[in-house]
């Protein structure tokens, strides 16, 4: 396995770890709202990273190749969706503004700890080397 394919492992792996740790967290804050936003934005989030990791997949196959139209207009569509159910989510007061950010903020720290730990692998290779 290359190292592209450990990383794409690991983060599909870990935003299901970090939204996990987020919202055992924020359950010290003792307001439902704040948890919900929390829950509700990495489920967001990381439901979206999982549908165009998919998109991307189906696409760049060779007996499926799609046009680079189409995987756009799928990006755009899940961005428009997203924000709709953001902005629901928001002016019904269902969740805590920090909650909602700490909650879509799930796959950049996922994606951080991930180039964190590649180049700690590369640095360690080239120090064996």
């Amino acid at each position: 396995m290359d190292i592209q394919q450990g990383l794409v492992r690991f983060v599909s792996r870990g935003n299901w770890v970090v939204l996990a740790v987020f919202c055992a967290a924020s359950l010290w804050v003792e307001d439902p709202a704040f948890f919900r936003g929390v829950f509700l934005g990495g489920l967001i989030v990381t439901v979206n990273f999982h549908m165009l990791g998919r998109t991307l997949r189906k696409s760049l196959k060779p007996p499926h190749t799609a046009a680079v139209h189409s995987i756009i207009a799928k990006y755009y569509l899940r961005f428009i969706v997203s924000g709709i159910i953001i902005f629901i989510l928001i002016l019904g007061r269902f969740v805590a503004p920090l909650g909602l950010i700490l909650g879509l903020s799930v796959v950049v720290v996922t994606l951080f700890c991930a180039a964190i730990v590649a180049l700690m692998k590369i640095l360690s290779s080239k120090e064996a080397a």
